[in-house]
């Protein structure tokens, strides 16, 4: 059982932060094409408050069916359409993957990459990440870093692809919570706050590529 147009879709949005990936919004869809729906900008169920989406979003989402019946499946952003007013274009599931059970799978992937840091008072240093995804970036530290909560960081991100580029992405992340592991080292996790759309794309696509590799182990 596919979602129609005119039903309603509620979601969560992937992100690095607990509280903010536990907020649901809610969508109408508008209307469909091939491979894609197109819903309005999701709203806060809480609030009201509109929410903005970027290319790469992945989505937990549930419908009702006519029975009341919640059915899940797991969708992305993958564009925007003009059609008097803005819509999101997200990944239409695959009835074969959707389910009646609540499942959180965002798309998030472990990853050791080089990753340059720049905190404020122009101190640098060169880490790797533990994970990443189209949310945010957990990485490790030495311990001597003054790194805490709410602390905003400059990033590059080094991003090699299957076929042999290597990529250079840079964001300002905020960090969420920091860790102490049994090594004396720092587990520090991250939200991005500043970061462009073709940017944020290249970390989605990159987690595509780690997925797929993982899948054909």
């Amino acid at each position: 059982m596919l979602p129609k147009v005119n039903q309603m879709l509620y979601y969560q949005i992937a992100s690095s932060d607990e509280a903010d990936a536990a907020i649901e919004y809610r969508s109408r869809i508008a209307d469909e094409e091939g491979g894609s729906l197109h819903i309005e900008y999701p709203l806060n169920v809480q609030t009201g408050r509109t929410k903005r989406l970027y290319l790469g979003d992945e989505l937990s989402v549930f419908f009702l069916s006519d029975e009341g019946v919640k059915h899940y499946f797991d969708s992305h952003v993958i564009g925007f359409k003009e059609d008097g007013i803005r819509l999101v274009k997200i990944m239409k599931p695959d009835p074969e993957r959707m389910t009646k059970v609540q499942r959180r799978s965002f798309l998030r992937v472990p990853a050791e990459l080089e990753l340059a840091v720049k905190m404020s008072g122009h101190v640098r240093f060169l880490c790797y990440t533990d994970d990443i995804g189209g949310g945010g970036i957990s990485f490790v530290s030495d311990s001597k870093w003054p790194l805490q909560s709410e602390q905003v960081l400059e990033c590059w991100l080094l991003l090699p692809f299957k076929n042999g580029t290597v990529e250079h992405v840079s964001f300002d992340s905020e960090i969420v919570r920091v860790s102490v592991l049994e090594s004396g080292r720092k587990e520090v996790m991250t939200k991005f706050i500043s970061i462009s759309d073709s940017e944020r794309q290249k970390i989605i696509r990159f987690c595509f590529e780690k997925q797929l590799e993982y899948r054909n182990r």
